[in-house]
Parts: C-alpha cells; sequence; structure tokens
C-alpha cells in the first residue's frame, strides 16, 4: 500500500440550519427504519434456512418505497439508504466469518444516529459541503485543513447524545508516508497506576479522565433519575449527563492519540501484550479503570498508525508470565499478587513489576521476529535453563 493510496477520515463539527437539522433527522430515522426491516428479513430467511444478500435486501427496498405505510423513505436521499444495506451486509459477512455476533436491531434512544453519504449524493467545491436534499452547504468548523486537492468519496453525518453534529469526510491523504527506518523497538506494559510503562523504564502517568468528572457525572446522573420517564425535562438531564461522558471521552482519545504518534514515531518495531478487554471489565473492582484506561482504543490507535508509518505491533500471548519472569537470569517465579510492585529474584536482581514486565515483552516480541512464531506461556523453568530461552528453543526447526 503506497502512500498516495491511504485514506483518512478527516472528522469536523458543524452547525446546521433548522431546516439540515430536520432533514438529517429524518434521514437518520429512514436510514434506521431500512436496516432494522432489512434485518428482520433476513433473520426471517435464516430460520428457513435461506440466505439473503445485499442485491435481495435492495429490491425489497425498491418495493417498500412503493408503498403507502412506507412512502416516506422517498422524502429522504435513497444513497444513506442503501449504504445502510451494504453495511448490514458487512455485519452479516463478518458473523458468518465468526468475527462479530449476530447483527442487531437498531434502536431509537441508544444506537448512533449517522448516515453515509458517497460521490453521488454531496457535492464538495471551493472547500463547501453540500448533501443531497439540501439548498445550502454545511456551516463546518474547519479546524484543520483537508490534504491540497483532497476529493473526498464518502462523508459520514452524525449526532452524538450529547446533541453535537458531526461530519467525517474520506479522502486520499497523500501526506502520510514510510518514516524513516529505525532500529529503535519497545515493549509496553499497559496498567492502572501507570497507564504505560516502557522497556526503556520510562511510565507513562494515568489521567484518570472519568475520576476528574465523577462528582459532577454522578450529580448529573442523580437528576436525570429524578425526573418522569419520556419527559422533556428527563431528555434534556439526559443531554447533560451525555455532555459530561463526551467531554471525558474527548479528552482520553486526545491524549491517546498524542501518546500513539510519539510512540510510533520513536520506534521501529512496538511489542505489546495481547489482552482481552472485555473479559477483564467482567471484574467489577477494576471494570471502571479499565474503560477509563481504554486499552482497546489505544492498541486500535497504534496499530493502524504503525500501518501508515510502516512500523512493526507485536501482540504477545495474554498468558506469557511477562511479571513473573526475571528479566535477568529468566527465573519463573511461582506467584506475583497484584500488590507486589517491586520484588527480588534469586539471582539478586530487584525488579520494579512494571518496568520488568515490559523489558520481557520486548524479549519476546525480538523472539517472535527471530523465530517466525508466537510466544506461548511458560508453565515451568526446569533447571539450566531460563524460561526465555525455552520459549525461543521451542520454536527453533
Amino acid at each position: 500500500m503506497t502512500a498516495n493510496h491511504v485514506k483518512r477520515a478527516f472528522k469536523y463539527r458543524f452547525y446546521p440550519t433548522d431546516s439540515q437539522a430536520a432533514e438529517l433527522s429524518r434521514t437518520f430515522g429512514c436510514v434506521r427504519k431500512v436496516y432494522n426491516m432489512a434485518l428482520q428479513a433476513r433473520t426471517e430467511a435464516w430460520t428457513r434456512q435461506e440466505r439473503v444478500n445485499y442485491n435481495a435486501t435492495s429490491a425489497m427496498l425498491t418495493a417498500w418505497k412503493k408503498t403507502d405505510e412506507l412512502a416516506y423513505l422517498n422524502k429522504v436521499s435513497s444513497v444513506p439508504l442503501q449504504q445502510a444495506l451494504r453495511h448490514l451486509q458487512v455485519a452479516f459477512t463478518n458473523f458468518f466469518g465468526k468475527r462479530a455476533k449476530y447483527p442487531r436491531f437498531k434502536s431509537r434512544k441508544k444506537s448512533r444516529k449517522s448516515a453515509e453519504y458517497t460521490t453521488s449524493a454531496f457535492r464538495f467545491r471551493d472547500g463547501k459541503l453540500t448533501l443531497a436534499k439540501m439548498r445550502e452547504p454545511l456551516d463546518i468548523v474547519w479546524s484543520r485543513a483537508l490534504p491540497e486537492g483532497a476529493s473526498p468519496t464518502t462523508v459520514t453525518v452524525s449526532q452524538d447524545a450529547a446533541g453535537r453534529w458531526f461530519v467525517s469526510i474520506l479522502c486520499d491523504d497523500p501526506g502520510i508516508k514510510p518514516l524513516p527506518a529505525t532500529g529503535a523497538a519497545v515493549g509496553i506494559d499497559a496498567g492502572l497506576n501507570h497507564l504505560l510503562t516502557l522497556s526503556t523504564g520510562k511510565k507513562i502517568t494515568n489521567p484518570r479522565h472519568e475520576r476528574r468528572d465523577r462528582a459532577a457525572l454522578a450529580k448529573a446522573q442523580r437528576r436525570m433519575a429524578k425526573k418522569n420517564k419520556g419527559s422533556a425535562n428527563r431528555a434534556k438531564a439526559r443531554r447533560k449527563v451525555a455532555k459530561i461522558h463526551a467531554r471525558i471521552a474527548d479528552r482520553r482519545r486526545d491524549h491517546l492519540h498524542k501518546i500513539t504518534t510519539r510512540l510510533v514515531r520513536e520506534n521501529q518495531t512496538l511489542v505489546i501484550e495481547d489482552l482481552t478487554v472485555r473479559n477483564m471489565v467482567k471484574n467489577r473492582k477494576l471494570a471502571r479503570a479499565i474503560s477509563d484506561a481504554a486499552w482497546s482504543e489505544f492498541r486500535s490507535m497504534l496499530e493502524y498508525k504503525a500501518q501508515w508509518y510502516a512500523r512493526e505491533v507485536i501482540a504477545v500471548d495474554r498468558w506469557f508470565p511477562s511479571s513473573k519472569l526475571c528479566s535477568t537470569c529468566g527465573a519463573l517465579q511461582d506467584k506475583m499478587p497484584l500488590n507486589v510492585r517491586t520484588w527480588t529474584c534469586d539471582c539478586g536482581a530487584t525488579h520494579d513489576r512494571d518496568v520488568n514486565a515490559a523489558i520481557n515483552l520486548l524479549a519476546a516480541g525480538r523472539a517472535v521476529t527471530a523465530c517466525g512464531a508466537g510466544v506461548r506461556p511458560q508453565r515451568s523453568s526446569p533447571a539450566g535453563q531460563s524460561a526465555m530461552k525455552q520459549e525461543v528453543t521451542r520454536r527453533e526447526p
């Protein structure tokens, strides 16, 4: 993949007029309706052991528009409705490929409000974006410039729970080019006391974004709970809660972007642990802290930026005992409770738990690169052979 073919989404906030907001809200509703009806049709066909593809649902959409009951679907642009069917097709493809669960119906209150427009349904000219069925261009806050000569291929309009409107513009970004190769490599241990600990010994503080607004969030949630369900006051209170959540998420995302960009620019190889965050958040005592740390979002950012800039991310098996291995002699400790932050090995080396884990992750990542195989957990350490050497030896042909 060359730099000229890297597609990148640029997200901006915009402020619609009353007529634009009404048109977009109507479009969101139609997109949700079409998606749910197509999902219902495919589910019923599935129970009959029949398969319905995108072409079949597209033909259904044409028929639906001709009925009196669903004639209102003709009032909005047809492109977002077709795109909703394509998204449903992708959801089913992922389900059949065992990469995702069975698609779920979209909820009017809880599901994301969005509509996707392709080139036939918008006009981008002289820095102004006009969507189908609209006379005026969107009032976009251009917080950063699009790449020079950008030609958008897809535009996605959305509204978050806090009531803010966003437009995401997908286009080629020739500015994304592979960075000069460097021999630097780093092991990264994710944690809660410190967000990240590097094999260099550097620790990145956990800002605990949610904790900073916890009191304000609790107060807003208590006020919302007192409002009558379905009332305008409850809707207003819900938006206030959503604004606090949005503020927390914005700060968290900004912080992660800065960290991941710096790590990718400074290192050729980045080794992380393959954590199952979905299972870890089931721990009630740690769920809130783990969610606030956003380890999954960190990994996602790290991986796509590494792909952009020709870097390598290696994920070490989650069962690899990085904390219990002595990075000096390779001896494996029997137990290592979470409350133990520093420990001394029989060889005399004293370790900071997190730094030691990061060093071991880096060594394991290098073993993967050298041997071309994954790293599995080490259960025992026979006399005279370090756990790390066992890992490498086991995979040598």
